[in-house]
């Protein structure tokens, strides 16, 4: 199927059309059968010298980060055991995904480790790191132990300093992680901070961006999300858009067509997926990412 008749026929009937080409059963993770097969290809691109999947698997459901209640976020927690989320990295690189955004806190580094020791099928790990600043060196020291392939500051880390204009301190963390040999990079929600990072040359190399300025407002309007349009597009580096579904606000079909209508080629999605209610999440992103690229 062509993206146009894609778009022609909606975004997610053609996703239920074509889902099954990505790995033609139900996931094992929730009571299906495992197929060993060839992972399909999907669309890349580049974060400084590491290529991955256009579509990157966040981690939030995982750590029960729901931005929408706290008995969501404790339901999260409980669903998501070392065993289920390792099946649904499984699941992920059966459907062509290559990497994940996770924070490397201590237990995703042990799950980590134990995951790539057992086998897994996705080798990538883009490391968040969240901590408080006296402990940011920390985070992306173990994030290079830990076999992270790049790492990332995290946006409210990010506009914590750019808002008391230490600039210092957000470039010395940017630096480390050059120093380890790794791409670098910056997220944020409000969408002033990143063309400003680029006009004082920050070592980076690559942004990612929030939607919405979740940080600062939880309306999710889609003001919010043209402006951060906006600055995605100002930007020449590679630019990761990330709550792309306003936190489960939005269907996939609605987000993933308005993300790469209005994105750039060389740019991405992060997404995660919450299984418990909608086992095939991973495929249909996966199906919604490789046609709208095509």
């Amino acid at each position: 199927m062509k993206r146009r008749d894609f778009l022609k026929g909606g975004v997610a009937g053609a996703a239920c059309a074509v889902a099954g080409g990505f790995s033609g059963r139900r996931p094992a993770a929730f009571g299906g059968t495992q197929v060993s097969a060839a992972p399909p290809s999907l669309p890349t691109v580049r974060l400084g010298t590491l290529e991955v999947s256009r579509f990157i698997l966040g981690s939030n459901p995982f750590w029960g980060y729901s931005h929408k209640s706290a008995a969501l976020d404790e339901e999260m927690k409980r669903f998501h055991t070392d065993e289920r989320i390792m099946q649904i990295l499984d699941e992920a690189a059966e459907c062509g995904v290559t990497a994940l955004a996770s924070p490397p806190d201590e237990r995703w580094v042990r799950l980590w480790a134990r995951y790539l020791d057992a086998g897994g099928r996705l080798k990538i790990w883009i490391s968040q790191c969240h901590g408080q600043p006296n402990q940011m060196l920390t985070e992306i020291e173990r994030s290079v132990k830990g076999g992270a392939k790049a790492v990332f500051i995290q946006g409210q880390r990010v506009e914590e300093q750019f808002d008391a204009g230490r600039f210092d301190v957000l470039r010395s963390w940017l630096d480390r992680i050059k120093e380890a040999g790794l791409p670098a990079g910056c997220a944020a929600h409000n969408p002033e901070i990143h063309p400003e990072l680029e006009r004082r040359k920050f070592p980076t190399d690559f942004y990612y961006q929030c939607f919405y300025y979740a940080s600062k407002s939880s309306d999710y309007s889609a003001a919010e999300r043209e402006k951060a349009v906006a600055t995605i597009l100002k930007i020449d580096k590679p630019v990761v858009a990330y709550k792309i579904l306003a936190a489960g606000r939005l269907p996939a079909s609605e987000g993933f067509e308005y993300a790469f209508n209005r994105i750039r080629r060389k740019d991405g999605v992060c997404v995660g997926i919450y299984a418990q209610h909608a086992i095939d999440q991973i495929r249909q992103n996966a199906t919604f990412t490789g046609l709208l690229s095509a």
